[in-house]
């Protein structure tokens, strides 16, 4: 009766309905991993989740899954199957243990000749709010679930789920089942039974943190398969240095039911006095992550960023590049960390990138900025224009050397470059190889600079097809379920000015001698010169896509810095104030 007063279509039925609705229906206990409903079934009923947690997916061609969204306590599914006699359009799965309440054909057609009028009206709008997705649900408070699972005996386990606690902590009620503790009750209550207290522990508690160990006896196995089908969300641990390869416990996990349905994480711990974690995609070959977490052990900013991720709170920014007016990115940072925001993920183009890879090395936003001026006013060579005006020669050795031979996702907090990819004609983001090649091609506009080649491929200033990458942001920002707002904040930084670019009208060609006038006499209409041409010609489709940038984005800032020109470099400080004062006044309107 609670579930059906608490639904926005159900709850508005009168108390006589709901009674005669409630006694038809059948509660029916699921198992964590139990498929529900079958795709192509008859669709002879339809149920609502009296408790626990459903996934809906479908099985492709290839054998791969794709998952849709959560069916959550109090919602109900199937009411379109049910009075279309339509087969089931999806798998519906129990991603934790669940009981469902369940109205067959039978008992509904008889309640349909009762409350005919009343039924039609809520079905109807029930149909409405699925074709819609719109949620059922009035607001009602059900914990988010985690468990940590080690890959091997040498994975700390514990000291990733007492980090996340402390961090779940500063936001709500947490609450931490340890194994020995639950070992202990579980022997006391028998294998059977204890569901009941999940979902007591559900009421009372915002975030429930399920710890297990790698330990093989009996009562151990048993936990740590249960502590699994009651979490929304894995996070398997292991330990830095050890095999990559699947373990016992891994693989065990693997055959459970309902595996593929749960959204798991890696984190690798380290020591405390690591510099550089190891690149992740060794962690990621053979299986379905959504992240891999490089954690330093003791240190509560790494577990307080991974609880943001699991949340589905954490904080992309997006640096757009504009040449020297990037230097405002600085000021925007520097205001963000005194707002208290932290930073979990940064991305960029060009300029954007160049500040952003630095920043994802955890260097001083002082030390940015001067290894920033030094690389961007070392020049270059003009070279014979076969590929490009300039050789790109004095910018990749710089890079070089700025970056060594650390790896893109050998960094504490992940950082992405965006560049356009000239062979297959769309953007390739690079979050894995060297960190100066990703800088590097990220900064290659067309024509001035060559195109990096990267497997094939040539790769160039991403600003061609977006120069604020956000839809980038977006695509790992979110969760692979759901690729949409609300997960997580971006806040996007665009500091390419809108100019105009025109010329006498007087003129009815571009020459050589007319610009070369122009160099000494200072026209009011001056003549564009090929790097001017160039660089709006590689801008275009960033500029054009401004509104979509917008769109996309949570917070966008853009910092007034069309008065300063595209080669201020010397103006830095000038620059970053300017950002700096924008971020300012404009956080200071954000909701917390």
């Amino acid at each position: 009766m609670q579930v059906l007063r608490d639904s926005r279509v159900f709850g508005v039925l009168d108390d006589v309905l709901l009674n005669d609705l409630a006694d038809v229906l059948q509660l029916q206990e699921v198992p964590g991993g139990s498929l529900v409903v079958r795709e192509g079934d008859t669709a002879d009923s339809m149920f609502f989740v009296v408790s626990g947690r459903l996934r809906v997916s479908r099985r492709m061609a290839d054998g791969s899954v794709l998952l849709y969204n959560e069916i959550r306590l109090g919602e109900s599914v199937g009411e379109v199957g049910l009075i279309l006699r339509q087969p089931r359009t999806a798998d519906v799965t129990a991603v934790r243990d669940s009981t469902l309440a369940v109205l067959h054909r039978g008992h509904f057609e008889a309640l349909l000749e009762r409350h005919a009028l009343a039924l039609n009206r809520v079905f109807s709008q029930a149909i409405f709010d699925h074709l819609r997705h719109k949620s059922q649900l009035v607001e009602r408070h059900q914990a988010q679930s985690f468990v940590v699972i080690p890959l091997n005996e040498g994975a700390n386990a514990a000291e990733v789920a007492r980090g996340l606690v402390a961090a779940f902590a500063q936001s709500g009620r947490t609450h931490h089942l340890t194994p020995g503790a639950e070992r202990d009750r579980q022997a006391h209550e028998g294998q059977g039974g204890g569901k009941d207290r999940f979902d007591e522990l559900e009421e009372q508690f915002d975030f429930l943190v399920y710890e297990t160990d790698a330990g093989t006896d009996a009562a151990g196995a048993a936990w740590t398969r249960r502590a699994f089908r009651q979490a929304d969300q894995v996070i398997f641990v292991a330990a830095a240095g050890t095999s990559t390869e699947r373990g016992v416990l891994e693989q065990q996990l693997f055959q459970e039911p309902g595996f593929a349905m749960k959204r798991k994480h890696l984190a690798v711990l380290y020591s405390a006095i690591t510099t550089r974690p190891d690149p992740t995609h060794a962690w990621r070959a053979g299986r379905e992550l959504e992240r891999v977490y490089p954690i330093r052990s003791g240190h509560g900013g790494d577990h307080a960023r991974l609880a943001r991720f699991l949340r589905g709170c954490a904080v992309g920014v997006v640096l757009g590049g504009g040449g020297a007016r990037g230097f405002a990115h600085l000021g925007v940072l520097r205001a963000l960390a005194e707002a208290g925001i932290e930073i979990d993920l940064i991305g960029g183009n060009s300029m954007g990138a160049l500040i952003g890879a630095q920043y994802a090395c955890d260097l001083s936003l002082d030390a940015i900025r001067d290894r920033t001026r030094d690389f961007a006013t070392g020049g270059e060579r003009l070279t014979l224009p076969l590929i490009s005006l300039v050789s790109g020669r004095r910018v990749k050795r710089d890079l070089q050397a700025m970056f060594g031979e650390t790896q893109v996702d050998g960094l504490w907090r992940p950082f992405f470059a965006a560049a356009c990819n000239l062979t297959k004609g769309g953007t390739t983001v690079q979050e894995t190889g060297p960190l100066w090649r990703a800088v590097l091609a990220s900064n290659s506009p067309a024509g001035l600079f060559p195109p990096v080649v990267h497997e094939g491929n040539l790769l160039v200033d991403g600003a061609i097809l977006e120069n604020v990458p956000v839809d980038a942001m977006r695509m790992r920002l979110g969760t692979p379920l759901e690729k949409r707002r609300g997960n997580g904040t971006i806040i996007a930084i665009d500091v390419d000015v809108r100019e105009e670019m025109g010329v006498d009208p007087s003129l009815t060609r571009l020459s050589v001698r007319h610009t070369l006038k122009g160099f000494f006499r200072k026209p009011e209409n001056p003549t564009p010169g090929i790097a001017d041409i160039l660089y709006r010609a590689g801008h275009i489709g960033g500029l054009n896509q401004r509104a979509h940038t917008v769109a996309q984005s949570d917070h966008y800032l853009e910092p007034p810095v069309a008065n300063f020109s595209l080669m201020a470099y010397k103006r830095a400080d000038e620059i970053i104030e300017v950002g700096y004062r924008h971020a300012i006044e404009a956080i200071s309107s954000w909701k917390p």
